[in-house]
């Protein structure tokens, strides 16, 4: 093959790409996958089942006073409990949920765990969601559903009532939102839509919405589940040591035997700030690597079919590729849902290759940290 083809056929491969892309990958693109039908509806018995609210917590005393009160106002009518599980914090985390809790009268009860140290081969996360699981079953009687949240998340009113609801008319284990991020400053604006696009790109929500399909996943901070699912996929011990708690908590769920389900939220947000590039970057390099199984010939492949996909187009568009432009127009609209899901401007569409080559850097960064045995670091403790 002569070497002059190359500069016809490297866009036509650009292209080709981005048509699968949009048309053969699940509508990863598209926004509309919300909680299913019957979120609204009440128990045709009229009785609700009990909930157990789990959530772990290191150093998080920034964001309690704005996420855990969102939890204490919840208007369930089943039984409810919350379990904050102080995964070692040096910020008076626990003391600050207690105050929290004695300033909402009539609120559901509120717990403060201390789990202690992880032992060894349990990630810090994971060792707290063992505790307050194991408190939350020991109490003679266990609840029917447990909720497992982050304590940077907020939630709604209601929001609780339409999860189980959800799970109870569509039969499902495992009902998982994926919160809306803060975006505000302007790397956030950069970083967040597109850190979710890609995540929808790499787990389509319709794919893992398949009983009978392969793909699964779930989103850490909003993930319902029947206390039956997690027994039969003996969680969190069966995932004590993944980096990716979420993704993997989702394919246990599946592999057991339940039936998932994956969606965009309303009314559940992160109030976790990013001040700058750095914490972002901190953000998604901790796992990249880790989400191509630390496998070089993974980031290998991974770094071409980014430089691929989202590179090409506009280095062959600014070159004077029609081809070029087309696949550099076609992306550009795949990400217009999203920015309209986080109200952002459209103008920023065209640039979403300029936030995947940061997202190219941040994964090879990631490769780079873990190969100098740093691991995956979050908050003081560091993870091989």
């Amino acid at each position: 093959m002569s070497a002059l083809t190359w500069p016809t056929l490297v866009p036509l491969a650009s292209l080709a790409a981005w048509l699968w892309l949009l048309l053969a990958r699940g509508f990863f693109w598209r926004t509309d996958v919300r909680l299913p039908p019957g979120a609204e509806r009440a128990p045709a018995d009229g009785v609700w089942p009990s909930v157990t609210v789990v959530v772990p917590a290191r150093d998080e005393a920034e964001v309690l006073p704005v996420s855990l009160p969102s939890l204490l106002a919840q208007d369930y009518p089943g039984r409810l409990e919350i379990l904050l599980v102080d995964d070692g914090s040096t910020d008076g985390t626990g003391a600050l949920g207690r105050e929290l809790a004695e300033r909402t009268p009539g609120g559901p009860e509120l717990s403060v765990l201390s789990p202690g140290e992880p032992e060894p081969g349990w990630t810090g996360k994971l060792w707290a969601v063992r505790h307050g699981v194991e408190r939350a079953r020991s109490e003679g009687t266990e609840p029917d559903f447990l909720l497992l949240t982050d304590a940077d998340i907020a939630h709604a009113p209601g929001t609780l009532r339409r999860l189980v609801c959800a799970a109870l008319a569509a039969d499902l284990d495992l009902v998982s939102q994926m919160a809306q991020l803060r975006v505000t400053t302007g790397w956030e604006r950069m970083i967040v839509p597109a850190f979710v696009y890609f995540f929808a790109k790499l787990f389509p929500f319709r794919w893992v919405n398949r009983p009978s399909g392969r793909t699964a996943a779930a989103a850490g901070g909003c993930a319902l589940l029947r206390t039956g699912a997690v027994v039969r996929a003996g969680l969190p011990d069966s995932i004590r040591d993944a980096v990716i708690d979420d993704v993997t908590l989702g394919r246990a769920v599946k592999r057991s035997g339940g039936r998932i389900w994956l969606g965009l939220a309303d009314g559940i947000s992160s109030v976790r700030p990013y001040a700058g590039l750095r914490p972002l970057w901190r953000m998604v390099a901790r796992s990249a690597y880790a989400q191509l199984g630390n496998n070089p010939l993974m980031l290998v492949g991974t770094v071409l079919g980014l430089g691929l996909v989202y590179l090409v187009p506009p280095v062959w568009s600014v070159a004077g590729s029609p081809v070029g432009g087309a696949a550099w127009l076609v992306m550009t609209l795949s990400y217009v849902p999203m920015l309209r899901y986080y109200r952002q401007p459209l103008w920023l569409a065209p640039l979403l290759p300029v936030t995947a080559a940061l997202y190219l850097a941040m994964t090879v960064d990631s490769a780079v940290r873990h190969h100098r045995g740093e691991g995956a670091a979050w908050k003081g403790r560091t993870y091989s």
